[in-house]
């Protein structure tokens, strides 16, 4: 018998309009995390930051129109892994389903990381380790008592980014332009290097695609949002555009004050460059509204591994003991939240452009899967009320299938090893649950 809690979540009240959910998604992505990796992308990219987010843009805004397509075709709560299971299998559902658990795992320690690089940058006596473990410790008690700090304060934080984004990109030109003199700014600079080789700007790509990440989790609100197969397909490529300009315009005016990639530290450079166009007064706000970003930022994704180990424990994917435990007094996964600041500590042993390459190795997986679903059901027909063409159904998702697997190959050699030995690890698992692939895999109902 299904009980009453379940019964409701099965019956989500549509409330949400398309604005509500463009406000939802770029709180998500976080439009400040454009300067928390600036640095290592510029380093990556071997100064041209601004054409690798543009690069970045054109796998994103391909693989956001086939999230369209099947959110329309599926208009309950879905992800990569749900519509790979219901488009190929379940098997290849789960292995994209653990694929993405990357991002899930490691997310929370990269902006953590980042966020410690800054204030150690900002108070260099203070050890980057007492940074991080403090992030770790004061997220972790608060999403074990369960307070839900980022979801309350989502669009006020968003405004507030969007405001020092702005003050930052005026700041840079009014910089370039004081410095360009009588000759003026060389505006195509940032996009035109022609002694940087293309390999070396998708590498940055790689790199930069980690801002994007979020741009697809309001398909989860898919069951609260008015019409939703018209309004989330638009939320989604909306929401990827928009990300998009404000990464490009950001990295573009940051390379016109700073051209170059010297910094005295890569992963807070953006720290360095606030003080240069803006003195102490600006870097001050700027460090505040970074922190404060990154800090509501950590409580949001310990939470969603926190919930999504959790509905794998109770699902009986995970050991159900450990991971389907909920605290009895505040009714949180209290042990998965622990497990995810344990793993968390990993980021005293590694640096951003490592972490980040990591969590994108899992997301280009997924991106590369959600096209190939698209062509997969242009071929098979079943197009719901609506025939998908072959421009939609299989040029653009395949630009977008071949744009995501060269991101991939772009990623780091570490990143690369690391992210196919966790996929093994996942393969070698599956077998183990299905007896061989002789049983469906168990279904996550997050």
């Amino acid at each position: 018998m299904q009980d009453s809690s379940v019964a409701t979540q099965s019956h989500l009240k549509r409330t949400l309009g398309l604005p509500s959910v463009l406000l939802f998604g770029l709180a998500y992505m976080a439009p400040l995390i454009v300067y928390g990796t600036y640095g290592v992308l510029a380093k990556a990219s071997d100064d041209t930051a601004a054409l690798a987010y543009l690069l970045a843009l054109v796998a994103i805004a391909f693989t956001a129109l086939s999230y369209g397509k099947l959110a329309r075709l599926y208009p309950v709560a879905g992800s990569a892994y749900t519509y790979t299971r219901k488009t190929f299998s379940a098997h290849l559902g789960f292995l994209v389903g653990w694929a993405t658990l990357l991002d899930y795992f490691f997310l929370p320690m990269v902006i953590w990381l980042i966020g410690a690089a800054y204030l150690n940058a900002a108070f260099p006596t203070v050890p980057t380790w007492i940074w991080i473990v403090a992030f770790i410790v004061l997220t972790s008690a608060l999403n074990i008592v369960g307070i839900e700090l980022a979801a309350r304060f989502n669009i006020v934080l968003m405004v507030v980014q969007l405001a020092i984004v702005g003050l930052f990109v005026a700041l840079c030109w009014h910089y370039a332009s004081a410095a360009a003199g009588p000759g003026g700014i060389a505006l195509a600079e940032p996009f035109f290097k022609g002694h940087v080789p293309f390999a070396s700007t998708m590498a940055g790509a790689a790199i930069a695609a980690y801002s994007y990440l979020g741009f697809d989790a309001v398909s989860t609100l898919t069951e609260e949002t008015i019409d939703p197969k018209k309004n989330m397909p638009r939320a989604i490529l909306w929401i990827a555009l928009i990300g998009g300009a404000i990464f490009v315009v950001a990295a573009y005016t940051m390379q016109l004050a700073h051209p170059g990639v010297e910094f005295k530290d890569t992963d807070s450079a953006a720290f360095e460059v606030a003080k240069m166009i803006g003195g102490d007064i600006f870097v001050t706000v700027f460090l505040a509204g970074l922190i404060l970003a990154q800090f509501a930022s950590g409580i949001s994704a310990q939470a969603s591994v926190g919930r999504l180990l959790y509905a794998m424990g109770r699902d009986e994917i995970l050991p159900k003991r450990v991971f389907g435990f909920i605290h009895p007094k505040f009714k949180t996964p209290a042990i998965n939240i622990a497990i995810a600041g344990i793993v968390g500590l990993i980021a005293l042993k590694l640096d951003v452009a490592t972490s980040t390459s990591f969590i994108n190795f899992g997301a280009f997986l997924a991106f590369t899967a959600v096209n190939l679903c698209v062509i997969r059901i242009y071929f098979s027909g079943n197009h719901g009320d609506k025939k998908i063409g072959v421009i939609g159904g299989l040029l653009f998702p395949l630009i977008g299938a071949v744009a995501d697997v060269w991101l991939l190959a772009s990623l780091e050699k570490t990143a690369l090893v690391l992210g196919a030995i966790w996929f093994v690890i996942g393969l070698v698992y599956l077998c183990w649950i299905t007896r061989l692939f002789r049983q469906p895999p168990p279904e996550v109902a997050v």
